[in-house]
């Protein structure tokens, strides 16, 4: 089989050859997202680092309220908070929440509208598939290495890297939801005169609410996951204590930072279950 080998196929040339032909003739591009992904990036930390603690805390708890209507969330989210407070992690915390909520912005505003596209155009989906899948199985290390090319170090290629690994699951719940409106619906939207626009706006997003919510989440979970490997890239946060005590193997330290990364995946899950609210 050494003749197999001796003819390789040059894939990674050519992904070498395409991604540096991008960082010549795309450089304008790429300076121009990474000068509105810093601007996010800072807004956010602003807006989490600056007040007192105890009012993030407090805001997220009437957030809590609002989408939920439950004391006992509330209470949960509260405590959560003031746990990680306790702990001597809310400066990583906020630098952890400012990477997943920019991700968020990213991965709804892309994956919400390329969602219901697809569930309009069943072959555009057939189409994306494919390229879904292989967003979603490659390791997401392998998105650092390009990231790091056209953005350097620091938060940008995190984010970079941290959506192209979500972005995929919002696009696949939000056609999920979508294509799965009861064609009685749709019928009796069109029996009383209804455009495109308004069926789309007045049922079928109402009915894939869930289903989006549900993207929303998983995007949220996903991000949290990427906290690690985006501190390989310079990503401030909670994955940096988590990469010092590898590397020291601080076993107090690696179970303190863990331990908080957990309990900010937890408090955002119950912010935004669908089943909580009433």
């Amino acid at each position: 089989m050494e003749w197999l080998s001796d003819h390789k196929i040059p894939v990674g040339t050519w992904a070498e050859d395409f991604f540096l032909w991008l960082q010549d003739n795309a450089a304008g591009f790429f300076d121009a997202l990474a000068v509105l992904m810093e601007t996010l990036i800072d807004a956010f930390l602003w807006v989490l680092q600056s007040p007192h603690p105890l009012v993030i805390i407090a805001v997220f708890v009437g957030l809590t309220w609002a989408l939920q209507r439950n004391w006992k969330t509330c209470l949960f989210v509260a405590l959560g908070f003031l746990f990680i407070l306790n702990q001597g992690y809310w400066e990583e915390t906020t630098e952890s929440l400012t990477l997943v909520l920019s991700s968020c912005i990213f991965c709804m505003a892309m994956g919400v509208p390329i969602g219901i596209a697809a569930a309009h155009r069943p072959r555009l989906y057939d189409g994306m598939r494919p390229v879904l899948d292989l967003m979603q199985t490659l390791p997401p290390f392998v998105y650092l290495i390009p990231a790091i090319v056209f953005f350097g170090i620091g938060m940008v290629p995190g984010l970079i890297a941290t959506v192209i690994f979500v972005v995929p699951a919002p696009i696949r719940l939000t056609h999920l939801g979508i294509s799965n409106t009861p064609q009685p619906l749709l019928e009796a939207a069109q029996a009383f005169g209804a455009t495109n626009r308004q069926t789309l706006w007045k049922v079928e997003l109402p009915y894939a609410l869930p289903q989006i919510m549900a993207g929303l989440n998983q995007t949220i979970m996903l991000s949290l996951s990427m906290v690690v490997i985006g501190a390989l890239v310079g990503a401030d946060g909670l994955g940096v204590p988590v990469l010092r005590a590898i590397n020291t193997v601080n076993i107090a330290l690696g179970f303190e930072s863990g331990l908080m990364i957990v309990v900010v995946a937890i408090v955002l899950d119950r912010m935004l279950r669908m089943e909580g609210r009433k």
